[in-house]
């Protein structure tokens, strides 16, 4: 007799961005209830890809909840009575508050009103009460800040969200490599997982060594090895071998005349797509800058320095008052993906990334398709949420693909940690492998 097919397990994402972890957990096979996201760019990415009626991936939503941009706030307290209605109907509360006053990458700041907002998202988890929360942060929300409203002048964010969810809730933390789940990219993001102590789970292990045996499997399953190389993942987008042409949504820019993909990565996410990639847009450099970014590539392919910030020397031979500024290494996975487009520098071409450059280093499939400003700048960097600050701030989908197929083995008795298995020897990759196939 055949078995009745299981129910998709639910989720709700939580400062959802452009929607990098709800895609990943769809391709899991989670079924996604809503999303909560307040910027209008970022929200358009969400809705194009993952809400909109014919989106080949998409959200269940509500009928209480208006299909537009919303701050977790604002629904806590205009959907309050929904929201309780959802509790014990919820498997997985995903998200991560917004992580700009944590991240080393800018000023650390522990008053920085979006910190605050954990405390929001705790307030969703005590209304909602899910059987598993999960929330991904930068490294940085678990270092110490200094502040002098605490007793002993510290406050460190990543503590109190794990105090207040152990009430009712078995929490484990653990940084993660995104690179070791086939993401071109060096990324280390800091995760909390929390399973309700008072629900029945088919799993007794805990949270992050089942992310890991099945980690190994999934791998396998996209036909990846690990490292993949910046070149393994964007050679294909070079302009030297595609050429330009008017870019189709920015008037007076060029981009890039995709020819179609080289490599396994490459293939694995350009599926169904072809030549028919979005976001190529290039960036407009004068000549002086092109000539000084030829020049900066030469060097640092000279001396070494790839991956890297360019030294002080370098910068003031140049003129250069940015420190950020470095030249993408081939051959190795690429450094974390910033908001700032002219962090990065192509390791061939004298020029900065695409957004879909940066997607490709984040795992988005070349079928998601960004909306929204490109960039923007001064205060409202703050407020506005362009196409590359949704890259960059975007859980990578293959991680959360693979944390979404571990998660779900709590819920449902599965396969998914028998089937995703495989010998840890087959998984190994050089950087010379890495570099060969490009």
């Amino acid at each position: 007799m055949p078995k009745t097919p299981q129910k998709a397990p639910t989720f709700v994402d939580i400062f959802a961005g452009c929607g990098g972890l709800s895609y990943g957990l769809m391709a899991a096979g989670w079924d996604g209830l809503f999303a909560i996201e307040r910027d209008a760019n970022a929200f358009a990415s969400l809705n194009e890809n993952l809400i909109r009626q014919d989106a080949p991936k998409k959200f269940s939503w509500p009928k209480w909840l208006p299909k537009a941009p919303h701050g977790i706030d604002e629904v806590l307290v205009s959907h309050r009575e929904s929201l309780l209605a959802l509790r014990n109907k919820v498997d997985l509360l995903a998200g991560g508050p917004p992580c700009q006053g944590f991240s080393s990458a800018g000023r650390r700041v522990a008053n920085d009103p979006r910190n605050h907002l954990t405390s929001s998202y705790l307030e969703f988890v005590n209304l909602v009460q899910p059987k598993i929360v999960l929330i991904e942060n930068v490294k940085g929300i678990a270092i110490d800040f200094d502040d002098e409203e605490s007793e002993d002048g510290k406050v460190n964010y990543a503590r109190k969200i794990i105090q207040a969810l152990s009430v009712e809730y078995n929490v484990s933390a653990e940084v993660l490599d995104t690179s070791t789940f086939g993401v071109p990219q060096k990324r280390k993001r800091f995760f909390i997982i929390g399973l309700r102590k008072d629900a029945k789970f088919h799993n007794k292990d805990t949270p992050f060594s089942v992310i890991e045996r099945v980690r190994l499997g999934f791998l396998a399953s996209k036909g990846l090895s690990v490292p993949v190389a910046a070149k393994s993942a964007i050679s294909d987008l070079e302009v030297g071998r595609n050429g330009t042409r008017q870019s189709a949504d920015s008037a007076g820019f060029q981009e890039i005349a995709y020819k179609g993909p080289l490599t396994s990565y490459q293939r694995l996410m350009n599926v169904g797509v072809g030549k028919h990639v979005t976001d190529t847009r290039l960036a407009r450099h004068n000549a002086e800058i092109t000539s000084r970014f030829e020049k900066i590539i030469q060097l640092c392919h000279a001396d070494g320095r790839l991956n890297v910030s360019i030294s002080p020397e370098l910068r003031a031979s140049f003129g250069l008052k940015k420190c950020a500024i470095r030249v993408l290494d081939p051959d190795g996975p690429s450094p974390t993906i910033t908001s700032m487009p002219d962090d990065l520098i192509h390791y061939r071409e004298s020029r900065t990334l695409t957004v879909r450059e940066n997607a490709r280093l984040q795992s988005f499939p070349d079928s998601f398709v960004f909306k929204g400003k490109y960039t923007t700048g001064g205060d409202r960097r703050k407020r506005e949420v362009p196409r590359f600050t949704q890259v960059a701030n975007a859980v990578p989908p293959l991680v959360a693909e693979a944390i979404g197929l571990a998660l779900i083995g709590y819920l449902h008795p599965t396969e998914v940690t028998t089937a995703f298995s495989a010998p840890r020897k087959a998984l190994q990759y050089s950087r010379g492998a890495a570099a060969a196939e490009a």
